[in-house]
């Protein structure tokens, strides 16, 4: 049976890595999923949540509630921007009017690879990529969300996909948000401290589910002009054999 599932695009993934999404849906669609896009969604407001900025945050949980309110299962390809809306709209909004309906929200809001695994129950989404790939446990998805095994499960499945073990693989990135802007010497020291647990093992990528910290990485990891790449789960689990020479080249499929 198809179940239904709508999207939530984080602001990381719609401006600066969008074939995350893009990604995420070929993945959804080719387990049996129905995809449906709610094009009024925007920020779901951690930025300000974050920042300890709740008065600005609870305008952007109030809509983010009243778009996706009536959803079977809302999936989003960021443990982060989940954890917000599992674990805090319920506080945000508790003298809200849409308090309930948030409350309710929270059980029916799911990361990616928590829906594949623990939701739709299946690991084996019929991908293939054939590189050495270690994986970043981020903070949020580990801390908060509790997602250990999850993702694990997901890329030992891959064919041709060798998954090495990062020395240090909790650790955090150093990204954290605003704190990356506000605290950049400590935030890149962490940085700079996971690029190099990285480096150790010589993987080809390093992967994750949360765009912001591979956003983070990549960008240690260029400026240092290291050989490994970051690339999300999402994007591992879309490629297909005869997607081309390129990593990045996504294999054709029918929409």
């Amino acid at each position: 049976m198809s179940r239904k599932v709508s999207l939530f695009v984080p602001c990381f993934v719609d401006q600066l890595l969008p074939e995350v999404a893009v990604d995420t849906v070929k993945v959804l669609r080719r387990v049996g999923c129905e995809v449906d896009f709610p094009e009024d969604q925007t920020c779901c407001g951690q930025p300000a949540l974050n920042t300890g900025y709740w008065g600005e945050a609870r305008p952007c949980a109030e809509h983010f509630v009243r778009v996706f309110k009536n959803a079977e299962v809302v999936v989003s390809p960021s443990g982060s921007c989940v954890s917000v809306i599992r674990l805090f709209y319920p506080e945000l909004l508790a003298h809200s009017s849409l308090r309930e309906d948030a409350i309710s929200l929270a059980g029916r809001t799911f990361e990616f690879s928590e829906f594949l695994v623990k939701v739709a129950e299946v690991t084996q989404v019929g991908a293939s990529f054939p590189h050495t790939v270690t994986y970043h446990a981020s903070c949020h998805g580990l801390r908060e969300l509790n997602l250990r095994s999850e993702p694990m499960q997901l890329l030992r499945e891959v064919e041709g996909l060798k998954l090495i073990p990062m020395v240090r693989s909790e650790e955090c990135c150093g990204f954290g948000g605003t704190f990356a802007a506000k605290f950049a010497d400590i935030s890149g020291a962490m940085g700079n401290s996971k690029a190099d647990s990285v480096d150790a093992i010589g993987a080809e990528f390093v992967t994750a589910i949360d765009p912001s910290c591979l956003m983070h990485l990549q960008g240690i990891l260029g400026k240092r002009n290291a050989a490994a790449r970051t690339i999300h789960l999402a994007s591992i689990l879309a490629q297909q054999r005869g997607a081309g020479s390129s990593p990045q080249g996504l294999a054709e499929e029918k929409p």
